[in-house]
């Protein structure tokens, strides 16, 4: 507290005191990003049964700055230098990547199947257009991306499987942030009939290779 000197009728001098100005509080230098995202990596031996799939993952980190984003990313290994059967998921923060969750139930996913060797460039375009809002962002839960023996998937998970006008604009707008062709082949499935038929992916010759 500071004291003050105020002059009075007759010419004396009063000391008074007055309040210090209130500090301005810190401004923090980060830029923030609409949602925050959580980091997940899951990884099984060939031939491991898994029984409970969520059980089997992992939480990274959580991040809710560019900055924070890089600082976990640039950490993380490269789709090229992960073991086989490993999976890496980046979701909304609050949403677990798995299809019983209540932001996924009602979605499906958008996928694509990657010669070996191209999921590390790919997959980075496309973490960058999420993170960044490229989409919708209200529709988007996450990416997956699943580095499998023979070829890599990278998916796409929204939350609303009825909604083809929406599902077709994402797949547009997939195509054009990974630098994909137009006529690239891609499938949508929807998280009911994955857990109908109890599988992520339909057979690998269903889908054609980029």
């Amino acid at each position: 507290m500071t004291a003050a000197v105020a002059p009075t009728a007759n010419g004396r001098t009063n000391s008074t005191t007055t309040t210090p100005p209130t500090a301005a509080a810190p401004v923090s230098s980060e830029h923030p990003l609409q949602y925050s995202w959580t980091y997940w990596f899951m990884h099984r031996a060939p031939g491991q049964k898994i029984d409970h799939y969520e059980s089997s993952m992992v939480k990274i980190a959580t991040f809710a700055t560019v900055e924070s984003f890089w600082a976990v990313y640039s950490h993380l290994k490269r789709p090229d230098q992960v073991p086989t059967i490993t999976d890496y998921q980046m979701f909304r923060a609050g949403v677990r990547p798995v299809w019983e969750d209540p932001a996924n139930i009602d979605g499906g996913k958008w996928m694509i199947r990657l010669k070996k060797g191209l999921a590390s460039r790919l997959w980075e375009k496309l973490t960058m257009a999420v993170v960044g809002d490229l989409f919708e962002p209200d529709q988007i839960c996450g990416i997956v991306l699943s580095v499998r023996n023979s070829e890599d998937i990278i998916s796409l998970w929204n939350r609303t499987a009825a909604d083809v006008e929406t599902n077709m604009l994402i797949c547009d707008v997939m195509k054009r942030a990974m630098g994909l062709p137009a006529d690239t082949v891609m499938e949508y499935k929807a998280h009911n009939e994955s857990l109908r038929d109890t599988s992520t992916f339909r057979p690998a010759n269903a889908n054609k290779q980029i």
